[in-house]
């Protein structure tokens, strides 16, 4: 251990300089220094030796600090006798450090976006940040988790780091002119293309510009085109809207783009571009056609070779010895013989030594409160405990002479002890688990001491307050004062022997739950005679202890094999500890201690506090034992300290590391020789052997090693093997790892109460290969996993706890920790807190790493480190890290003894509580078992199709709603063929009639209008049309009106003078900026040559704030109609045929494109006709309508249907609702209206707000609409499978209604046009006397015309022309029969065709993602998904603290990845009502996308998954 092969071996230097050094590594790993202040420092030191070290390599004098050994370590001592320089210098327990410094070395920083975050969630410190700082561990327990005798500081790879984002360098192409066109938020035209600004990012003068368009690669299939070069990218940009900067990068399709979020999604398809790892070829059938790849065994993978294992036995138990027959009896021989010898020492937080309990004292004390537990306690004259109870020990870290003398109290009582920790808070990590246990065992009594009382919750009662899960419980104060004394004649009359429970310790488990471990009186007597024949323990010895004294090592060496030996213990709080680490060494030194109980963050700490400490020494010691000596870490800690201390009289074979687990107690523990034991030994493993469970001694690859040293030999009367850790317990072969099994009467004997997991944890038999038992007595298994070295010494590599099984490949939390602290801890990660954990995804476990950060971390540092780690660790364990996140300093859950709370800390990342400051997710790289990406299959032809559909029994889905001719007098529909004339006709038969009531917020009438006032306010419009704005027929009229009578009025003056009314939404006044653009847009785009309007409307139109948005002389005449004279026309306009167009409906589709639908006359009758017969309308009749009166079906209710059937209209605006939200439903009541319409997102506005309020609103006419569930992932594949209600995967569709009468529809292949059979998934067409003409646009774009509005099938029927609805459907033929007794055709709508995205060869719709989005996390409140270069965008709204932002990043992802199997490419989180939506409810996906890549969405955060 002392000699190692090192560099430096020319240069010796002083002492006192090596220890100069040792000490500021240490100041500087602990963050005590600064990096300047070290480097200055440590140039002095080596200033006075220069001359000495003139021989050493001039790079390692570079400012670069010098890599591999610290000084500390690298500088030999004198020769011993100890074979020197056989080892070779891998054997340094720094060599992990070196290897991660080389891993990273390796990689020049790959470039990532960096994540982009609002600057208001910077400021996210914690409350406690400024609290003194806590104890570090990743552990369970409270091992530190500094790597902590690699007391390097790093060296950096790069001294300085590139920035993080390519800053795109503008060449000096740029051209400054940029066109002006606005981006309208109402739809995008496209802009032209006036200048393109070319970002060349460094490009070389002489290359072809046909290059330069590489297509963005698919990073969604891993089918990358091999490219010879990266190439470089050129942005072209179609028009760069006002307000930009000209710093702008390409888009897909030509959406102008800020180049900050264009240039980190190139970044992340830059580092997603390098394909990962190697495709996999092999697949298992998941149901039937989503199949989920699984990993091959790779085989060239290492496989173990070694003959079976024999099974190893430990020396006999000494039988010579005068044992004691009991662990009481020795209690009663020492306190009555040897009343004065001291038992234990306590010390305050000073290090004063408190209170010395004297064996006399804690037999004396003990016997008290066994008499007073068994004979003062009763309740109804019952004893309110009887042997065997259960009975929970509350006592604080600080108090162990009270906790010793309730545990021997109860045992001489004959009631089982439960040490548990002291409950700090209600809602402590971990508290409810505790709470079960006691409810488990029946523990109904509480003993603790009057202090650790006082400082407990109280309840307003003042009573102790009942814990979260606990069972009710009473608390007993046991102060000498509360207890009676027993008479001279009582004696206890425990028999503590044999298989009865002695007590049980609380184990928390990898999931979190808490198990209680039953210790018997028979296991506990031979754990003393095993522990004390191992370590040598002789009367009267001291020991100083670090440890918890209430379970583990520290209550079997501290508590019980102490008394079983008249030992004297010297007890050292956790809370000294901190204050002064140095003083478990000085308590050795001032009491001459032989023995030491300590865990390697003790070593550590005492490191980093050692200096000026002249006087201390450990010459006493004749055993250190090193608790944790199976972790990863401990190894350098032991050199380290070894280092430093041997100079203090600590001999190196005074260290002895030991294995122990709660279930099998101590499992091995190294012998100092004089003992005798074998020479320490160290294994330098290869960790790709260890990740398949094989062990090899690495050779070549010396970069992802692990280190480990012996915990010694197995105790004395246990055997021990090693076996498969899954499945059958078979033997391991001698170069395989598996789980460490124990035989031995001193395990552990059950888990209480627990029957199932007791058997296979607490006898196991281990088998032969031949299936043979190796034994009669059952072994337990110990949860560790290693394997027998040389000298039958046993090495540990993990625990079953921190085991990750990632693919085939096994991996050890611990080990990852070690790696990521070999980074730079001292730099960034807040005291060496890092917790590693595996959480389960898309079946595999994926490997998350949560790290503290120190508060003055900036985000650079964060991000610079998370890079650096994800590296790391990809290189020395070849596994991929799902997700890492950081969170502010002293913020994790943490363990009773400052540790962090592994199983917590993995409880708040899934149910998103974590609050992490910073997180990276890869996915990308991680996620290797997603389906195949689907191939498109060549179409089948025309014929085959439709003779398969026959062959199969499959009929064309086509349905048709009734027939129109049967259902009236053609002589009416003739007469009704015009609106304006049937409004005449209403006006002049009857005047008075009421067609409208307009409602308000409070759900007063605010305007009526009976057939007559329509009738004349539309002649006063018509009139001020053509007189005043000298307008001619067939002109178009734009109408700008808030929902009310005076649109309809304007409408039908349109009508009456012969324009074309075109409606069109008002803007919001109090967004201006971006709803003006839109009505101009559609003014401009309908060629409107004037503008109808209110008053208001149209001072709001020329106001100041309305010029910043729109030139005022651009717009058309503006007439208001409040106050138009009374006139009449002279004649009402008549038109030539019914096909002369009628108005224009404009609406913007959710992909943000704008479209004007001609309908003529014949078709608006036809539709009010359909609505007629549909929905029953006539005369006498009331109906509520709550939707926008400005397009589609909203229009049609407002301004038509009520004219042509003659039915009272009561209006609701939409808007009204959010100040009143039962306005639509109260009116709908009050008015008795047997009709309804609205909108989706005003029954969602009503069930949220009123919730459990409302009655049930009956359906459609006709037969109820059915619900079916379909396969979410057959519809991937355009294929429609019914499944069972609750069925994984399942979608409810709930049917559309019934077809209105004069409908055909049929299901049409979206790319072939071909009819499909029933139940296949296709485009919507519909064939109707009310079909609009088509689009009325600025460019006529005639081929899209044709195309929606009079397509022909391929084939089949290719006659009849059809409207393609742009939706995605399905017909299916019901068992429900309609009126006319035929079988009832039900339509199925799944989505819209244009916003489906093709990811993977496979069809999404957005809606179903966004569904599982929102259910992820209740502070998502809406969500909205869309696609940029084959990368999956989800933005959340976040309804909370922006705090909680970053807790949704990794929930989003996982949920996308577990019911989508799509990997998430960036997650935006925005605030609430940035999704934008249109008047009809529906999002905006593609608007929200240009807003995303034109950076205008300010979003909280944005991550950018790898």
């Amino acid at each position: 251990m002392a000699d190692r092969g090192c560099p430096l071996e020319a240069a010796p230097l002083p002492a006192e300089v090596r220890e100069g050094l040792a000490e500021l590594e240490l100041e500087l790993s602990e963050g005590d220094i600064t990096q300047k202040g070290y480097e200055k420092k440590r140039a002095k030191l080596l200033a006075r030796c220069i001359p000495l070290i003139q021989g050493v390599d001039p790079c390692l004098q570079a400012e670069n600090r010098i890599p591999g050994p610290s000084l500390s370590t690298a500088i030999p001592k004198p020769q011993r006798s100890r074979l020197t320089n056989s080892r070779d210098e891998r054997f340094r327990s720094d060599v992990h450090t070196e290897a991660v410094q080389a891993a990273l070395a390796k990689y020049k920083e790959r470039k990532m976006p960096m994540p982009s975050k609002r600057r208001s969630v910077l400021v996210h410190s914690s409350v406690e940040t400024y609290t003194p700082p806590d104890t570090s561990s990743a552990s369970e327990d409270e091992g530190s988790l500094r790597r902590p005798g690699r007391l390097t500081t790093p060296l950096q790879s790069h001294p300085s780091v590139e920035p993080w984002l390519d800053r795109v360098i503008q060449g000096s192409s740029t051209s400054s002119s940029a066109s002006s066109t606005s981006s309208h938020p109402g739809g995008r035209l496209a802009a032209v293309p006036s200048a393109t600004t070319t970002a060349l990012a460094g490009l070389s003068a002489h290359a072809h510009l046909a290059d330069l368009h590489p297509a963005p690669p698919d990073v969604t299939t891993g089918l990358v085109e091999p490219s010879h070069y990266e190439r470089p990218q050129v942005a072209s940009v179609r028009g760069i809207p006002r307000g930009y900067s000209r710093n702008i990068l390409e888009t897909a399709d030509g959406v102008p783009v800020n180049s900050r979020v264009s240039s980190k999604i190139q970044q992340l398809l830059n580092t997603l571009k390098r394909p990962k790892r190697p495709p996999l070829k092999e697949f298992f059938v998941d149901d039937f056609e989503e199949l989920l790849e699984v990993q091959q065994p790779d085989p060239n993978q290492p496989k173990p070779e070694g003959d079976q294992m024999a099974v190893l036995r430990g020396e006999p138990l000494a039988v010579g010895t005068p044992w004691p027959p009991t662990l009481l009896a020795a209690l009663q021989h020492w306190g009555t013989t040897q009343p004065k010898a001291p038992c234990l020492t306590a010390l305050d937080t000073t290090g004063k030594a408190t209170c010395t309990l004297t064996y006399g004292k804690l037999w004396s004390r003990s016997l008290k409160l066994a008499y007073t537990l068994l004979n003062k306690l009763t309740s109804k004259n019952e004893p309110l405990l009887k042997p065997g109870d259960r009975v929970a020990l509350v006592f604080p870290n600080s108090d162990p002479v009270m906790f010793m003398v309730a545990f021997y109290g109860c045992l001489l009582a004959e009631l089982v002890p439960v040490p548990i920790e002291v409950p700090l808070t209600r809602k402590d990590a971990g508290s409810q688990q505790v709470g079960f246990l006691l409810g488990s065992c029946g523990v109904t009594l509480a003993l603790t001491t009057d202090a650790c009382q006082k400082g407990l919750p109280k309840a307003q009662t003042g009573e102790v307050a009942t814990f979260k899960g606990w069972p009710p419980l009473s608390w007993l104060v046991i102060d000498g004062k509360h207890l009676a004394k027993p008479p001279k004649d009582w004696h206890p009359l425990a028999q503590d022997t044999g298989v009865g429970t002695a007590y049980i310790e609380y184990k928390t488990s990898k999931d979190g739950s808490t198990v209680g471990i039953t210790v018997s009186h028979e296991s506990l007597l031979a754990q003393c005679r095993a522990l004390t024949q191992a370590c040598g323990y002789s009367e009267a010895e001291t020991l100083t202890n670090v440890l918890d004294f209430k379970r583990d090592a520290g209550l079997w060496h501290g508590v019980l094999t102490s008394v079983m030996n008249k030992m004297h213990v010297v007890s050292i709080p956790y809370a000294l500890m901190k204050v002064n680490p140095l003083s478990w060494i000085q308590k050795v030194y001032s009491y001459k201690a032989q023995t030491a109980l300590v865990k390697s963050r003790d070593m550590h700490w005492s490191l980093l506090a050692q200096r000026g400490q002249r006087d201390v020494s450990l010459s006493s010691l004749r055993m250190l034992i090193v608790a944790d000596g199976a972790n990863p870490w401990s190894i350098s800690s032991c050199d380290a300290f070894l280092n430093v201390f041997q100079s203090r009289g600590l001999r190196p074979e005074v260290i002895c590391p030991c294995a122990s687990s709660p279930e099998a107690l101590t499992v091995a523990i190294r012998r100092p020789p004089d003992l005798g034991g074998p020479p320490p030994r160290k294994a330098v493993l290869s960790m790709n052997g260890l990740s398949y469970g094989v062990i090899r001694v690495d050779t070549e690859e010396k970069l992802s090693v692990l280190t480990v040293q012996d915990v010694g030999q197995v105790m004395p009367g246990a055997s021990a093997c090693v076996v498969k850790v899954e499945g059958t317990p078979y033997l391991c072969k001698t170069d395989e790892v598996g789980e460490v099994c124990v035989s031995s009467s001193a395990t552990g004997t059950a888990y209480y109460g627990l029957l199932g997991i007791t058997k296979n944890v607490f006898e196991t038999i281990p088998v032969t290969v031949g299936g043979a038992p190796v034994s009669e007595r059952p072994f337990t298994r110990t949860g560790l996993l290693g394997f027998i070295g040389p000298d039958n010494l046993v090495f540990i590599v993990g625990k079953l706890d921190g085991l990750m099984v990632v693919g085939v490949r096994r991996h050890s939390a611990d080990d990852v920790v070690a790696t990521a602290l070999a980074v730079e801890p001292m730099k960034f990660v807040y005291r060496g807190r890092i917790a590693v954990f595996s959480v389960t995804v898309l079946r595999d476990d994926r490997v998350v790493l949560v790290a503290e950060q120190r508060p003055e971390a900036s985000e650079e540092d964060s991000f610079q480190w998370m890079s650096r780690v994800l590296q790391a660790i990809d290189s020395i364990h070849q596994v991929g890290v799902y997700c890492l996140a950081l969170v502010p300093a002293n913020t994790l859950p943490k363990a009773p003894l400052g540790g962090i709370h592994i199983s917590e800390t993995k409880q708040r990342f899934l149910e998103g509580t974590l609050h992490p400051c910073n997180v990276l997710m890869c996915p990308h790289t991680c996620v290797t078992n997603l389906p195949k990406p689907r191939q498109k299959q060549p179409e089948v032809g025309p014929a085959s199709m439709i003779v398969g559909n026959l062959v199969a029994g499959k009929r064309i889905a086509q349905a048709s709603g009734r027939e129109l001719a049967h259902l009236e007098d053609s002589d009416q529909a003739r007469k009704f063929l015009f609106l304006a004339d049937v409004l005449q006709w209403r006006a002049h038969t009857t005047p008075d009639h009421p067609l409208f009531l307009l409602l308000n917020a409070k759900g007063t009438v605010t305007s009526t209008a009976t057939c007559v006032q329509l009738h004349k306010r539309a002649e006063r419009v018509a009139a001020a049309l053509m007189e005043k704005g000298r307008l001619d027929a067939g002109d178009h009229v734009a109408l700008v009106y808030p929902p009310g009578v005076d649109l309809i009025a304007a409408f039908y003056g349109c009508l009456y003078c012969g324009c074309v009314p075109v409606t069109v939404r008002p803007p919001h006044p109090q967004n201006l900026g971006t709803t003006l653009p839109t009505v101009k847009m559609i003014v401009e785009v309908s060629k409107s040559v004037c503008v109808l309007s209110t008053q208001a409307i149209t001072r709001l139109l020329k106001s100041k704030e309305a010029a910043t948005a729109v030139d005022i002389r651009t717009w058309p005449t503006i007439l208001d109609t409040d106050d138009i004279p009374k006139k009449k026309v002279a004649s009402i306009f008549r038109p030539p045929s019914p096909d002369v167009l009628a108005y224009l409906d404009f609406s913007v589709s959710t992909t943000g494109i704008l479209a004007g639908v001609k309908m003529s006359h014949a078709a608006t009758s036809a539709l009010c006709r359909s609505i007629k017969l549909q929905c029953e309308l006539y005369p006498s009749r009331q109906i509520a309508i709550c939707l926008d009166p400005y397009c589609g079906l909203g229009f049609a209710l407002w301004c038509l249907c009520s004219v042509y059937s003659g039915h009272q209209s009561v209006l609701v605006p939409p808007l009204e609702l959010e100040s009143n939200v039962s306005l639509w439903l109260s009116a709908v009541s009050q008015y008795k209206a047997r009709v309804t319409f609205c909108s989706y997102s005003v029954m969602e506005m009503c069930t949220k707000g009123l919730g459990t309020q409302t009655g049930a609103l009956r359906g459609t006419a006709g037969p109820d609409p059915t619900t079916v569930y379909v396969d979410m992932r057959a519809l991937r594949h355009d294929r429609v499978r019914l499944v069972e209600r609750g069925s994984p995967h399942s979608l409810p569709l709930m049917e559309s209604g019934k077809i209105l009468p004069g409908v055909k529809v049929i299901i049409a292949h979206t790319e072939t046009k071909g009819p499909l059979g029933d139940s296949h998934l296709g485009e919507i067409w519909v064939s109707s006397p009310h079909n609009a003409t088509g689009y009325y646009t600025v460019y006529g774009e005639e081929a899209l015309h044709a195309d929606h509005f009079s397509a022909r099938l391929s084939f089949g029927d290719t006659q009849t022309i059809w409207a393609r609805t742009g939706y995605l459907g399905f017909l299916r033929r019901t068992e429900l029969t309609d009126a006319s007794g035929e079988r009832h055709d039900a339509l199925y709508v799944v989505g819209s065709l244009d916003e489906t995205l093709e990811l993977r060869g496979m069809r999404y719709h957005p809606i179903d993602i966004e569904t599982s989005v929102i259910r992820a996390h209740r502070s998502i409140a809406e969500c909205a998904v869309f696609t940029w270069t084959n990368l999956l965008v989800v933005v959340v709204e976040l309804e909370g603290l922006e705090q909680d932002a970053l807790d949704l990043v990794a929930l989003v992802t996982n949920v996308v990845l577990e019911e989508h199997y799509l990997v998430v490419g960036v997650v935006v989180i925005v605030d609430p009502g940035v999704i934008p939506i249109n008047s009809r409810g529906e999002k905006q996906r593609m608007h929200l996308r240009d807003g995303f890549l034109a950076d205008q969405l300010d979003p909280i955060y944005v991550a950018y998954n790898m």
